[in-house]
């Protein structure tokens, strides 16, 4: 750390656990007006879709605290330029809705991510359980139409559920509203039964992933999905539970944060139109582990969209 003698650094950068607020200490802001804008944080507090442990309601705030961790470093290894060099961010805080109404959620989620996408900025969103995704597809397919799905979880959320709110059903939903194509999508880190036979998408299991190169994983996710504009979706349960142990579904023999953070890097120059990271459930966690890991997969979804300006 620097001492007196050396070169200052700027006060808010310097004071890493002062008034954590943000995620990354971005402004707080929802001035969408603003033209030098270019990514949109935004929190869904969400976790009445949950199946197993409940509390990724409080995922969003447990990402922002986590995220004062990585506000020291100027430039994020292994990438050769700061982020925050080429890219100006905002936290729009929490999309607001009525306590216990899932209908109102899916409205709230869906109106305000369009009316950020309207804006010309592209949005990281940070769940909340794996249902709010489904609101987010309905709302990038206004501007982007049919997208591929990059999909990185334990679970394929393909199944067909009697309950209307499940978060392991988006992805049974989503190609029936003609969001997304499932032949042009990609699952990574699958190992829970699902039926390859009756979903289309591509599944590269959590077997596959381990055991081969993180750039023959990239080769496939590529090949698959090409130049389609694509959202790319992180359930937190894709990491094994020791790197990610604060889920509320979490699965043995799971992926590794530094392969995650090797293929995430390599698919940079995909058309990724849209992020979010879901499933971070602080009140399980340990030591902040995955909230950490959570706020470092959001930081690698800023430096892939950096990376092409």
């Amino acid at each position: 750390m620097a001492d007196n003698n050396d070169k200052q650094v700027p006060l808010d950068d310097y004071s890493m656990f002062a008034n954590v607020f943000s995620y990354m200490g971005v402004p707080l802001s929802r001035d969408l007006d603003n033209s030098e804008t270019d990514v949109v944080v935004m929190g869904i507090p969400y976790d009445l879709a949950t199946s197993g442990r409940a509390g990724t309601r409080s995922g969003p705030m447990g990402i922002r605290r986590a995220s004062a961790n990585l506000k020291w470093e100027e430039k994020r290894w292994p990438w050769d330029f700061s982020v925050f060099d080429r890219l100006n961010a905002i936290d729009y805080g929490d999309v607001q809705f009525y306590f216990g109404d899932s209908e109102h959620m899916l409205e709230q989620v869906e109106d305000t991510a369009s009316k950020i996408i309207d804006s010309g900025n592209t949005l990281i969103s940070f769940g909340g359980d794996h249902f709010v995704t489904l609101p987010l597809l309905r709302a990038h397919a206004k501007t982007y139409g049919k997208m591929s799905l990059i999909h990185f979880d334990a679970h394929t959320d393909t199944y067909s559920e009697a309950e209307r709110y499940s978060h392991g059903s988006m992805f049974y939903h989503a190609p029936r509203e003609g969001l997304i194509d499932p032949e042009r999508s990609v699952q990574v880190g699958i190992r829970t039964e699902y039926n390859p036979d009756g979903h289309g998408f591509e599944v590269i299991d959590a077997n596959a992933v381990n055991d081969q190169s993180a750039a023959d994983t990239i080769d496939a996710i590529k090949a698959r999905v090409g130049d389609n504009p694509a959202y790319l979706t992180f359930d937190i349960d894709a990491l094994d539970p020791a790197y990610a142990p604060g889920t509320g579904t979490p699965v043995v023999g799971g992926l590794t944060t530094n392969k995650v953070m090797q293929i995430l890097k390599g698919i940079s120059d995909l058309n990724i139109v849209g992020f979010d990271v879901v499933e971070v459930s602080p009140p399980f966690d340990s030591a902040e582990i995955t909230s950490l890991a959570g706020a470092s997969i959001a930081l690698q979804f800023m430096y892939m969209h950096a990376s092409k300006k």
